[in-house]
């Protein structure tokens, strides 16, 4: 079992990659993006797609940088306390007791 879900794995990791890279055979034309002021940069369209993504992957890394800091920096949850058993009140010997649940 274990050794099928380590093909599994890698089936779908192959069967990404393929898929990846046949966007990028198929997408090599030459794009102009836009700036501000008239600059502009022609670049390949899938190396253009690749820097927007690799921004915004650094962009969510910073935004949440802050966070990750003040939750390792936070102390350590204190140990949970062992709660007393409830003692439930005895019935009768041979007596049985029926409780509903409404």
């Amino acid at each position: 079992m274990k050794h099928m879900l380590w093909l599994l794995k890698w089936v779908l990791k192959a069967a990404i990659f393929f898929t990846l890279f046949a966007f990028a055979l198929n997408n090599q034309q030459v794009t102009t993006v836009h700036f501000f002021f008239g600059t502009q940069w022609r670049s390949p369209l899938v190396l253009v797609v690749l820097a927007t993504f690799s921004i915004g992957v650094v962009v969510g890394v910073l935004g949440m940088l802050p966070r990750w800091l003040r939750q390792r920096a936070s102390p350590a949850p204190l140990p949970a306390v062992a709660t007393p058993p409830v003692n439930l009140p005895q019935t009768q010997a041979g007596a049985t007791s029926y409780v509903d649940g409404i």
